[in-house]
């Protein structure tokens, strides 16, 4: 292990502005953004940003065509206006001519230049490249072609129309990236990585701390013209175990932190989801919707006659109070899942009515079913994992006060998701977190044609007007339009009940009273182009 004073030797002659003098160092703090990654970063090559700590990093570091604002709404970055075709496979980017990558040095000499419609072709090459390997070039599924038409042109053709593409093309894999850097360092570009981000690397030392620097040459500004970012440098640590990165946040080490850990989540918040009183003086809590929707799907074609009557389903998600679930196990860090499968975060979000707790008529479709079936004792098995049992307890002692015996298994997550894909579950626990920020990342899983294992339909359930409505909703570029259709899509669901939606997650920020301008959105996506810290008042 290395030593303290390696460390921190290492620290000063990295942050050259910073002076190892204390006064000098406390002059200087505010312009540091400091937080742990408890995850680790396995990589800073964009073709790699599977991993939210891989994201958040190559976040900071590149751009790609669009970028999204913090309502998911598709923006300009690199290509500053676009143009679709009438027949909706079509797409062509009109580029800036005043982005550079950054500064770097390569033969010796201090490069830089500015940023044309052949790198992108490049860039989304490397997707596709299976010397690459890149686990990113899913995201070209439905393309057909891409060319650089001229330097400032860059033409994107499909197979079909599929309405999320410029949802796809604001993650990180379709970053742009300098052929000549690449091809200097191959695999190497993955700690070696030149972009057009708001900041730049200027340290990695794996497993102990990254360093970025501000990019001089980064193209935005603020609403009053001045450059972003605000900030000069950023310092990530990589403390694995999160009680102890939450434990330096709170002693004022680091500047932020993102989630919570059954860990420390009871002392930094009420039961009601408030930050508790003793941090509300040093520490800020922000929260909103997160594009996870936590669920219990049924298995369609299983062979669980309880599962497979529309009249247990239903009963099952009219026979326990969501609020209540959310408020004394999650911290009330969730919005309760009676709206259908798309989550509060998109704008396609549907306001129809779904199922909210009503024990009465619980207890009455099973009772219905009973008499109907001679089953007098159905008895369910929800298979779950280690991390939701006590979700799974909960619900199964209010499902035995509606008159049904249900069993909770526990399995790894791995063998459950195995056991989920291949059918051999008929009632498990489940979640989906979007990719992109489309509901059609949600409707996927109802569609005929993606019943697993070769797609994301685990409930095989499969419905004639769904997948109708599923296919238009393909051909339509108005998005209100498309909205609607997904919006009677969602209600379909919840008529059929393949599933139980238990919750919208949220995502719960924590930064320091100095910090301002962290914001959030739903894909919780780190950006710190616009963030300051104010200096702390002697």
């Amino acid at each position: 292990m290395k030593s303290i004073i390696h460390y921190i030797s290492t620290l000063c002659i990295v942050l050259t502005f910073v002076s190892c003098g204390k006064d000098s160092a406390e002059n200087k703090d505010h312009l540091v953004f400091r937080y742990n990654e408890s995850s680790n970063i396995t990589s800073l090559d964009p073709a790699f940003s599977k991993v939210q700590s891989n994201i958040w990093a190559c976040n900071h570091i590149f751009n790609g065509l669009l970028q999204l604002d913090e309502k998911l709404n598709i923006q300009p970055d690199i290509a500053k206006s676009w143009t679709i075709s009438p027949d909706a496979k079509t797409y062509t980017f009109t580029l800036r001519n005043d982005i550079y990558f950054q500064k770097h040095i390569l033969f010796g000499k201090d490069s830089t230049r500015t940023v044309k419609a052949s790198d992108f072709e490049y860039s989304l090459n490397r997707l596709l490249d299976e010397k690459v390997a890149s686990p990113g070039g899913w995201v070209l599924q439905n393309v057909e072609s891409f060319k650089a038409q001229n330097d400032s042109i860059f033409e994107i053709k499909l197979i079909k129309p599929f309405p999320a593409f410029l949802g796809l093309m604001t993650m990180k894999y379709a970053s742009v990236v300098p052929k000549e850097v690449v091809s200097h360092y191959g695999s190497d570009f993955r700690s070696h990585p030149i972009g057009t981000g708001p900041f730049q690397i200027k340290l990695w030392e794996e497993n102990v701390k990254l360093v970025l620097r501000k990019n001089p040459l980064f193209y935005e500004k603020d609403e009053k013209g001045n450059s972003l970012p605000y900030l000069e440098a950023v310092a990530i640590t990589f403390l694995p175990d999160k009680q102890s990165g939450f434990l330096q946040f709170i002693q004022g080490k680091l500047d932020f932190t993102s989630g919570l850990d059954p860990s420390y989540k009871d002392d930094i918040l009420t039961q009601t989801g408030e930050l508790q009183p003793k941090y509300k003086k040093e520490i800020n809590l922000i929260t909103g919707p997160y594009l996870n929707t936590e669920y219990l799907g049924f298995r369609m074609d299983g062979d669980n006659k309880a599962v497979l009557d529309l009249r247990i389903r239903q009963a099952m998600n009219y026979g326990f109070d969501r609020q209540k679930m959310i408020t004394y196990l999650r911290n009330n860090m969730g919005t309760p899942a009676v709206n259908g499968i798309i989550p509060a975060g998109l704008p396609s979000f549907n306001n129809a009515k779904g199922y909210t707790y009503d024990i009465e008529k619980a207890k009455k479709l099973v009772n219905e079913y009973k008499k109907a079936t001679g089953d007098k004792n159905p008895v369910i098995q929800l298979s779950t994992n280690a991390s939701y049992v006590d979700i799974g307890e909960f619900l199964q002692r209010e499902w035995q006060k509606i008159g049904l015996d249900v069993q909770v298994d526990i399995s790894p997550p791995s063998t459950l998701r195995q056991a989920i894909s291949t059918g051999k579950v008929s009632f498990f626990r489940a979640s989906w977190i979007a990719d992109y920020p489309d509901a059609e990342n949600y409707l996927s899983l109802f569609y005929s044609n993606n019943f697993s294992p070769n797609g994301p339909n685990y409930t095989h359930f499969k419905n004639e007007e769904f997948d109708r409505l599923y296919e238009q909703a393909f051909k339509e570029t108005d998005d209100e339009k498309r909205f609607v259709l997904y919006q009677k899509m969602d209600k379909i669901i919840i008529d059929q009940a393949p599933i139980i939606p238990l919750f919208y997650d949220k995502v719960a920020r924590f930064s320091r009273k100095e910090v301002t301008g962290l914001g959030i959105n739903p894909l919780n996506l780190l950006s710190l182009k616009k963030v300051k810290k104010n200096i702390p008042k002697s």
